[in-house]
């Protein structure tokens, strides 16, 4: 029978890779969050000198590199179907979700100076997904920038409502009656990133499929930016 030594003798003589440290590294992550992962800590997990880990990847921007390319190699491949806003709206959805099991990675996928490949691929493919849906280059380019980190799975909100729930401050309220009566309306979701009260994943599919509805109506229309004369 196998103990547990012996297991973890196995498991130390198991070669380091470049594969083996990102999965490590986002493991370690998504336990400790972003900010307590440093190279001396990935190593101690790994069971490894620091020095080791630099064989794989070059310092801590290149580990993030490779981290967020990690992430988003999780998302699912896109559907088939001729229903281009059925494909997009799945493949954004799933994307969705590898973040909110990673709540850190699209922290990290902002931070990085340029993107990275498997961002580049997975841009490139959901640029083909509004393609083969109809929409001409032109529409494609402006639909890109509407998204915005929507093809990704988050957004960015205007402002920070996550302070305590309850009933608004009177002072507040009487000064900025429109938010006030916003916020009484709002759905309760505890861990919401949108804002405190608020559906944080209602929020993000109503905003979705608003954009998407829009971009049909344009392609039906032939939508193009070119000036008029």
């Amino acid at each position: 029978m196998t103990t547990t030594r012996e297991e973890a003798a196995r498991t130390q003589r198991k070669p380091l890779s470049r594969d083996r440290v990102l999965r490590a590294a986002v493991a370690l992550a998504d336990a400790v969050g972003i900010e307590a992962l440093s190279m001396r800590r990935l190593a101690q997990e790994l069971d490894v000198v620091p020095m080791a880990l630099y064989k794989h990847v070059a310092n801590k921007e290149e580990l993030l590199d490779g981290m967020a390319d990690a992430v988003v190699g999780e998302i699912d491949p896109p559907a088939a179907g001729p229903d281009w806003q059925y494909v997009v709206r799945g493949r954004i959805l799933s994307a969705r979700r590898v973040l909110l099991r990673h709540p850190w990675a699209a922290r990290v996928i902002e931070s990085r100076t340029g993107p990275t490949p498997a961002v580049l691929g997975y841009l490139d493919s959901m640029a083909g997904s509004f393609r083969a849906g109809g929409l001409s280059a032109d529409l494609t380019h402006h639909v890109m920038h509407a998204m915005g980190s929507r093809l990704l799975g988050f957004s960015q909100e205007l402002f920070d409502t996550s302070g305590p729930s309850g009933p608004p401050d009177p002072g507040l309220a009487a000064r900025y009656p429109h938010i006030a009566e916003l916020a009484a309306t709002a759905a309760h979701d505890g861990g919401s990133t949108v804002g405190g009260g608020c559906d944080d994943q209602f929020e993000f599919e109503f905003a979705l499929d608003l954009l998407l509805d829009g971009f049909e109506s344009l392609r039906s229309q032939g939508w193009t930016s070119a000036r008029k004369a």
